[in-house]
């Protein structure tokens, strides 16, 4: 058996791991991204509509220990979860379609 962290001795960041395509795909990469910047913005609306998690989850009927959960990326959130929890907040899901990237 291989050494297994001799495989990783290039690794000395976070950003060395995720760029790694080996070990994170561009897919999962993306997927991971987007949850990241989803649920940046879902914290920047609640927190600009002045609303604490306990008030957020009177008003979308998602418990406050969920939105904590989701607001720290211990758990991925379920679309109807994600509908419950933004349409207080102003905001929705929207299916786009991808833009092709500028490869400098």
């Amino acid at each position: 058996m291989v050494n297994s962290m001799a495989s990783y001795e290039h690794i000395k960041t976070f950003s060395d791991f995720m760029n790694d395509d080996t070990l994170v795909s561009p897919v999962e990469r993306e997927r991971i991204e987007f949850e990241v910047a989803l649920i940046g913005k879902m914290i920047e609306a609640r927190e600009e509509k002045g609303m604490s998690q306990r008030e957020l989850a009177e008003i979308s009927g998602v418990k406050q220990p969920a939105i904590a959960r989701l607001e720290s990326l211990k758990a991925t959130p379920q679309i109807d979860t994600l509908f419950r929890v933004l349409h207080p907040l102003g905001y929705t899901l929207e299916i786009v379609p991808l833009q092709p990237r500028v490869i400098e």
